[in-house]
């Protein structure tokens, strides 16, 4: 063989580090290398499904909750409106005033009660249970409504 192809022929037989081998060593690195390429594309995509799961559990308990419906109710010239309101369970009823004089917001039953509302203040209550509550203004007790739940 002549001088350069048998250079040419030891150079293909080095390996990564630089030593003098044969082919069958310079296969090895190659397999350890494929392996590790392997298992980590496996580790990844194990992490990237997990994210997935967790990423949909959330967006599960962001609809769940974006399911809560809203009601309001205003207060406005001594009265509720509307006065009798119908509404599931787990809904979430919000009384306005736009009088401008103070107002409350109680139940009959004590299962709510706000304080002296003043122009433009609100009072929030999440009816989770079915039922009809009754409520008026304890400051003016002719204003009375009521809401039901179903």
């Amino acid at each position: 063989m002549p001088k350069g192809k048998r250079k040419e022929s030891q150079d293909a037989l080095r390996n990564s580090s630089g030593q003098a081998g044969s082919m069958k060593d310079r296969g090895e690195p190659m397999r350890n290398a494929a392996w590790r390429a392997g298992t980590l594309c496996l580790a990844l995509s194990g992490v990237l499904a997990w994210q997935a799961v967790g990423h949909a559990r959330l967006a599960a308990a962001v609809g769940a909750q974006e399911k809560v419906q809203a009601t309001e109710v205003k207060i406005d010239n001594f009265s509720f409106t509307p006065q009798e309101i119908t509404v599931a369970a787990g809904t979430k009823v919000t009384w306005v005033n736009r009088d401008d004089i103070p107002h409350t917001v109680v139940s009959t039953t004590d299962a709510f009660k706000s304080k002296a509302l003043d122009t433009d203040d609100q009072y929030s209550f999440t009816f989770d249970k079915a039922g009809t509550y009754e409520y008026f203004c304890s400051i003016h007790p002719k204003m009375t409504a009521k809401v039901i739940v179903k």
